[in-house]
């Protein structure tokens, strides 16, 4: 069964689809880079400051917090290391290059949440069972400091595409670190006000149960990818019904597949019948164009079958022309 690809070569074929890597320069840093890179460089200073910061007032919520953020200094250390590796040309070995290797990121990043979670309550419950004094002042001088630096990184990696499941990790991360900031500082004030020690692993918990529906979404997200599912938002009934109607001389199409490689890469296969004084080569055309166009897609391949197809679901038999 042969099939005809759709590349911007300037040979035979023609092919319309544009690999995000090939974009910027491999041995530069992208934007996309630089954002993650400083919001790392953040990350990890602020982390330093709240282990210190806590062993120092002895508060649990900003002891959590800089567990979150040491995790999250990885997760963005990784996330970068990610969209590096995303760049990276195909080779003989891997001919759609490594742009999986960020949804790999983001799946890793997320099921460190889940750990990050679990370790929290259980110091949480510990420290309402057995309270410890806490040094209110400094716990809300440091709180207040990660408060801000947390509002800048989020700031930073604010606007992703939503397919970039990557980034969507890190500032999944950052997130976190924002409501653990938030928690420390109020449970600063109700220690320091009102004296309620138990404020502290209180809000920690509370922390805990919001990221833990984040960690979720984003592990099913990169799981969806990673299965090879159709991306969200796209309809197959939608493209399906497009593509029919894309130009006159198609009669029919199926056999469809939509998946996402990695963010914004998104790839379709389809075979495609026409009518008798049909000419492939627009119907080529006008396929690909709906697809960019109307549904993102730009990586596609499509079959031209020679006759009505007996069989859509599992392939048709028979030689299709290639162009």
């Amino acid at each position: 069964m042969s099939s005809t690809h759709t590349h911007s070569h300037d040979h035979h074929h023609d092919h319309a689809h544009g690999h995000d890597h090939a974009r910027e320069n491999v041995a530069g840093m992208s934007g996309r880079e630089r954002k993650l890179a400083f919001a790392f460089a953040l990350t990890t200073v602020m982390m330093v400051a709240e282990v210190f910061g806590g062993l120092w007032s002895g508060s649990l919520a900003l002891l959590a917090d800089a567990g979150h953020m040491m995790v999250d200094s990885l997760a963005l250390l990784l996330a970068v290391i990610g969209a590096w590796m995303a760049r990276r040309p195909a080779d003989a070995r891997r001919s759609y290059g490594y742009g999986r290797v960020e949804v790999l990121a983001g799946f890793l990043n997320a099921l460190t949440q889940f750990a990050l979670v679990g370790f929290i309550a259980y110091e949480a419950i510990e420290r309402l069972f057995t309270p410890s004094p806490i040094l209110s002042g400094v716990m809300l001088i440091v709180a207040s400091i990660g408060l801000v630096v947390n509002l800048v990184v989020l700031r930073t990696l604010h606007g992703h595409d939503h397919d970039d499941v990557n980034v969507a990790g890190a500032a999944l991360h950052v997130l976190g670190d924002l409501l653990g900031s938030v928690a420390a500082v109020l449970a600063a004030l109700a220690v320091r006000w009102m004296g309620w020690l138990w404020a502290d692993p209180v809000l920690s918990l509370l922390v805990s149960l919001l990221i833990l529906n984040s960690a979720w979404q984003l592990l099913r997200r990169s799981a969806h990818i990673l299965l090879e599912g159709v991306p969200e938002g796209l309809d197959t009934g939608e493209v399906e019904s497009a593509l029919r109607t894309a130009d006159a001389s198609i009669s029919d199409v199926h056999h469809l597949h939509v998946w996402q490689l990695a963010s914004g890469s998104r790839m379709a296969t389809v075979h495609a019948e026409l009518h008798e004084e049909g000419d492939s080569a627009i119907a080529i055309l006008a396929i690909n164009r709906v697809l960019a166009e109307r549904f993102g897609i730009r990586h596609v391949t499509v079959q031209i079958d020679p006759g009505h197809c007996p069989d859509p679901a599992h392939g048709c038999a028979g030689g299709a022309r290639s162009h």
